[in-house]
C-alpha cells in the first residue's frame, strides 16, 4: 500500500499546476455488473492517503448525503466523488441485474491496456454450460473467460449465452449487452507558457501539463514540443518542460505539445497556443568616449561607445560626426552597447559626435559630445627682429619663438649659448618675444624651446654677430675677443685643446695690480642635453619642464710672472675638437715640442679726454702694430 501511494504521488502530472487532479473510484469487487443483492462498495481516493478534507458523493448527478471515504451501493446508476483538493472523478456505471445470466467486465479498464477479461456468469453458476461470447451479434469465442487482446477503443457491444442444465428440456440464456467502460489513462495535455507575455531577451518556459491516473502510476509518459509543425528542443523527452534561455521576436508563433506512453500505445496533443514575443523599444541612448574629454592626444586611438538603457532584439548602432552626411560606422547586434574605434586621430577629427540606436521602432539619438584633441608642439621657429641691417651694441633686438602647431598653453624658453635667458607663456597659443639690449657679450648662438606638457621641442640654432659703435675702446675690445678665433683658424688647432694666453700692457698712474685667480672648471662636467623629451605630467594640468641648458664655461685665470710686472696673462678658453676624445689628448703634445704661445699687447688707453682723443687717432694705424708675440715659459703652460 505504501509503495502504491508513493507511485501515486510521484506520477507525472500528479503535482502539476494548472490541471486539477481528479479523484478516482475503487470498485470492490472490481466488476461493473452485479447480481442484485451482491455486496458492492465504492472508495473515493485522491493523491493523499487517506483522502483529506470533506468528501462529496454523487449519484446520477445528484448529491448523496454521505461524507465517508467508502460507501456501500445497491442501485444501478452513475457514481462520482470528489475531495477538497481534487476535482470530480470519472463516472463509473454500476448495474445491479435481476437476470439469470450476466456478462461482467472489470473496472477500471484504461485506454492502452494490453488485455481485458470478460466473464459470463449465471445466477446458478453450477447449472450452466456452453458459454459463448459475441461482439455486435457476432460470435467471437466459446472460451470462458474470454480475453480481449488488445483492448478495443471502439464502443462495441458485447454479450454472452449459456445453456441451462435441465434433465427434461435444456434451455439457452442470453445476457444483456455490455459496453466496456474505457477510462482515460491521462488527460489531454495543456500547454502553458511562463511568462504568458514574454519580452525579447527574457527566458520562457513551456509546460506540457497532463494528469496520469494514479491507478496506472507505473506508466511512463514522454513529451514533445512543436512550433507550427516543426519539433523544437531535443525532441521526445520524459521532461514535461522546455526552457528557452532567450526568446526573440522571430521566435513568435503557434506552439503545441504532445504526450504519449513510452510504448506509443496512447498519444494525445494539446491545443495550439499563440506566443507573441514583445519587443522593447530602445531608450536612453548614450555616447561615451575614451580617453575622456580633454585627455586625447593627436596620434592616439579614440574609442566611441554607444549604449542604451533599455531595448531588446537586434539593435542597429551607428556613429556620426556633426556636419558630415555619412555615418562613421554601423554595427548590428543583439546587445545593449557597441564600440567603434577611430585609430590615429588627426586634428580634423576634433568636433562634436553623436550615435543612434534602432530596433525597428525608429532611431533614437544620443546627446552631442565634444571631442577635443591636444596637439604636441612642433619644432619652434626662432627669428631676430633688428632695427637695422646689422646688430650693433646698444641696439634692442627682439627674439621671437613660435611653434606652428600645438595646443595652448605653450611655454617658451630663450637661450644664448645654451644658457637660459628667460621664458614666457602663450596661454592662447601663437609665439612669444623676448627683448634684449645688445652688448659685446651677446654675440653667439641663439635658440629657443617650446613645451605644452606633451613633449619639449627645440628650434634650430641662429648665430648673431654684433659690431661695436665707432669708439676705440669698444672696437678694441671686440678685436681682443676676436683674436683667439682667428688665430685658432690660422694655426689649424681644431683637433687639439688650444691654450690661449693674452696679456694687456697697461700703464696706470698708481701702478698695476694683478688678479690672484678664479675657480677653475672641468670641461667634462658639461654634457649636451636631450631636447626631445615627453612629459608625464597630467594633461589636464600640464607642467612645463625647462630643458637642461649648458652653462657658459668660465675662464681659468692664472698669474704668470715673466719678469715684467706690467704684464697680465689669462687663459682664454679650453676648446676641445668636436670629434676628438678629450681623454686621448695627451700632455705629451707640450712635452715633445716646446709650445709657442701667442700674446696680445694692447696699446695704452687713458681715461682722460685728451688721451681718449689720441687713442682715437691711433686706432687708424695698422692693427698689427698693436700686438707683439712673446715666447711662453713652461711655468705658464703648467698653469
Amino acid at each position: 500500500m505504501l509503495l502504491w501511494l508513493l507511485l501515486l504521488i510521484l506520477a507525472p502530472g500528479g503535482g502539476q499546476s494548472g490541471v486539477s487532479p481528479k479523484a478516482f473510484l475503487l470498485l470492490k469487487p472490481p466488476w461493473s455488473t452485479h447480481f442484485q443483492k451482491d455486496r458492492v462498495t465504492l472508495t473515493c481516493r485522491d493523491f493523499h492517503f487517506p483522502a483529506q478534507g470533506d468528501i462529496s458523493w454523487y449519484y446520477n448527478g445528484m448529491s448523496l448525503n454521505k461524507e465517508s471515504e467508502e460507501i456501500r451501493i445497491e442501485k444501478t446508476g452513475y457514481y462520482k466523488c470528489k475531495t477538497r483538493r481534487s476535482s470530480l472523478s470519472e463516472p463509473v456505471y454500476v448495474e445491479f441485474s435481476t437476470d439469470w445470466l450476466i456478462l461482467q467486465a472489470p473496472y477500471p479498464v484504461f485506454e492502452g491496456d494490453k488485455e481485458v477479461a470478460l466473464r459470463c456468469r449465471g445466477r446458478e453458476e453450477a447449472s450452466i454450460t456452453e458459454k459463448t461470447f459475441y461482439k455486435d451479434e457476432l460470435k467471437i469465442s466459446s472460451t470462458s473467460p474470454f480475453i480481449l487482446n488488445p483492448v478495443p477503443r471502439d464502443n462495441g457491444k458485447y454479450h454472452c449465452t449459456a445453456k441451462k442444465r435441465n434433465w427434461i428440456i435444456p434451455s439457452k440464456e442470453t445476457s444483456k449487452p455490455l459496453t466496456i467502460q474505457l477510462q482515460e489513462l491521462f488527460s489531454p495535455p495543456v500547454l502553458t507558457v511562463s511568462p504568458s507575455q514574454p519580452t525579447e531577451g527574457s527566458a520562457v518556459t513551456l509546460k506540457c501539463e497532463t494528469w496520469l491516473s494514479p491507478q496506472r502510476s507505473d506508466i511512463q509518459l514522454q513529451f514533445c514540443f512543436f512550433r507550427e509543425d516543426k519539433a523544437v528542443g531535443s525532441g521526445w523527452s520524459s521532461d514535461p518542460e522546455l526552457k528557452f534561455p532567450i526568446m526573440w521576436s522571430e521566435n513568435s508563433g503557434s506552439y503545441w505539445c504532445q504526450a504519449e506512453t513510452a510504448t506509443h500505445s496512447v498519444r494525445k496533443r494539446s491545443l495550439r497556443s499563440q506566443i507573441r514575443v514583445q519587443r522593447v523599444p530602445v531608450s536612453d541612448v548614450n555616447l561615451e568616449i575614451y580617453p575622456p574629454e580633454g585627455q586625447l592626444i593627436e596620434g592616439q586611438s579614440l574609442l566611441l561607445i554607444c549604449s542604451v538603457a533599455k531595448g531588446t532584439g537586434t539593435v542597429t548602432f551607428s556613429w556620426h560626426k556633426e556636419g558630415t552626411v555619412r555615418s562613421l560606422g554601423t554595427k548590428i547586434q543583439r546587445s545593449l552597447s557597441a564600440e567603434l574605434w577611430i585609430h590615429t586621430v588627426k586634428e580634423h577629427d576634433a568636433g562634436r559626435y553623436y550615435c543612434a540606436a534602432d530596433n525597428i521602432h525608429g532611431p533614437i539619438l544620443s546627446k552631442l559630445i565634444t571631442v577635443k584633441l591636444r596637439i604636441p608642439v612642433s619644432h619652434p621657429v626662432f627669428t631676430f627682429s633688428l632695427a637695422g641691417a646689422q646688430a650693433v651694441m646698444g641696439d634692442v633686438v627682439e627674439l621671437h619663438c613660435e611653434a606652428q602647431r600645438g595646443s595652448p598653453p605653450i611655454l617658451y624658453w630663450f637661450y644664448h649659448k645654451n644658457v637660459t635667458l628667460g621664458n614666457s607663456s602663450a596661454p592662447f597659443g601663437g609665439g612669444m618675444s623676448f627683448n634684449l639690449t645688445l652688448t659685446a657679450e651677446h654675440s653667439g648662438n641663439y635658440s629657443c624651446g617650446a613645451d605644452n606638457g606633451l613633449g619639449v621641442q627645440r628650434s634650430e640654432v641662429v648665430t648673431l654677430n654684433i659690431t661695436g659703435p665707432s669708439s676705440n675702446k669698444y672696437k678694441a675690445s671686440l678685436i681682443t675677443v676676436g683674436v683667439p678665433t682667428g688665430l685658432l683658424s690660422i694655426l689649424g688647432l681644431a683637433a687639439a685643446t688650444a691654450v690661449l694666453v693674452g696679456y694687456f700692457r697697461t700703464q696706470r698712474s698708481s701702478g698695476g695690480h694683478f688678479a690672484t685667480g678664479t675657480p677653475s672648471y672641468s670641461p667634462s662636467e658639461f654634457q649636451e642635453p636631450s631636447w626631445s623629451r615627453t612629459s608625464n605630467a597630467d594633461p589636464q594640468n600640464p607642467k612645463h619642464s625647462e630643458p637642461p641648458a649648458l652653462q657658459e664655461p668660465q675662464p681659468v685665470y692664472s698669474n704668470v710672472n715673466l719678469g715684467d710686472s706690467n704684464l697680465v696673462y689669462c687663459q682664454i678658453w679650453n676648446t676641445p675638437h668636436a670629434k676628438e676624445n678629450s681623454a686621448n689628448s695627451p700632455r705629451r703634445h707640450w712635452e715633445d715640442k716646446e709650445p709657442t704661445i701667442i700674446y696680445s699687447e694692447l696699446k695704452k688707453a687713458y681715461p682722460d679726454d685728451s688721451t681718449e682723443q689720441d687713442s682715437n687717432r691711433n686706432i687708424d694705424e695698422d692693427a698689427t702694430e698693436n700686438y707683439e708675440n712673446v715666447p711662453c715659459t713652461s711655468s705658464a703652460v703648467d698653469h
